[in-house]
């Protein structure tokens, strides 16, 4: 058949040919060996940020980064103006600017302590919550803290703007546990009966999230509210409920797998 072509055009006919042969055989090897197959950049997967506590640095979470390094996840730690002791509102649009210079289409938060609560003020904001996938508070004061109720009792001068917004009477947090938890991401709140910080430390149940005290996982726990960076109870549940396999609630059964998965590599 080939015969009755002119040359130029038995040329196109086996170069068609050709190409269809080498995209079979690609194929092919694709099928047999699917370790050859494209993978998703480190820069495909979802960010975590970090948002550190009340007169905090981003170095309270050394570990917790570390951990999620050592997993392959991009990890943002957020630095809030005036260590996270002003405007609350303020803090969270930092977070935003956080957040947007990331790049990514749906991010992670962790906050700590008061951290938690500027997560949950940038949630608020118009159209952030649906660009959030998991959130993690841990020993957040979603209802006050009554340290922070009394310091701007006593003395206005010695409770800064964010010390008198966790006051439990504030009205910046009736505003905000109006809808506290807004439709997007999936919320996990990890406290401990120990805190003596936040207090009483039930203030970091949070309607609407998935609420983890660390004794109902581990009875014999002794950590206190600075411990809740550093345990590796704490961060073996802040790591499963990043990656989303934290399903239900924890309880003595998942004590060890959750402290392993904690612990500090040894590599």
């Amino acid at each position: 058949m080939l015969r009755s072509l002119s040359p130029r055009r038995r040329l196109l006919v086996l170069g068609l040919a050709l190409a269809l042969t080498v995209a079979a055989v690609a194929g092919l090897a694709l099928a047999l060996h699917p370790e050859v197959r494209p993978r998703p950049v480190a820069g495909a997967l979802v960010p975590v940020l970090l948002v550190h506590g009340y007169d905090g640095t981003p170095a309270e979470f050394d570990r917790l980064a570390a951990l999620l390094g050592a997993a392959g996840r991009p990890v943002v730690r957020v630095a809030l103006p005036d260590r996270g002791t002003g405007d609350i509102a303020a803090s969270a649009r930092v977070l935003a600017s956080a957040v947007d210079a990331s790049g990514a289409p749906r991010v992670d938060l962790v906050g700590y302590s008061a951290g938690g609560i500027v997560v949950r003020a940038y949630l608020d904001l118009p159209g952030r919550a649906a660009a959030a996938r998991h959130v993690v508070l841990l020993g957040a004061p979603n209802h006050g803290a009554e340290i922070a109720g009394l310091a701007a009792s006593l003395d206005p001068g010695l409770c800064p703007e964010a010390c008198a917004q966790l006051a439990p009477t504030s009205s910046f947090l009736a505003r905000l546990n109006a809808d506290a938890t807004p439709p997007g991401p999936d919320y996990t709140s990890i406290w401990t009966a120990r805190d003596q910080t936040v207090t009483p430390p039930a203030s970091a149940v949070l309607a609407g999230a998935r609420n983890v005290r660390v004794q109902d996982v581990c009875a014999a726990s002794g950590v206190g509210h600075g411990g809740l960076v550093t345990d590796p109870l704490v961060l073996g549940l802040a790591l499963r409920a990043l990656d989303g396999t934290l399903r239900g609630a924890p309880g003595p059964a998942d004590c060890a797998t959750l402290e392993a998965a904690g612990a500090p590599s040894r590599g």
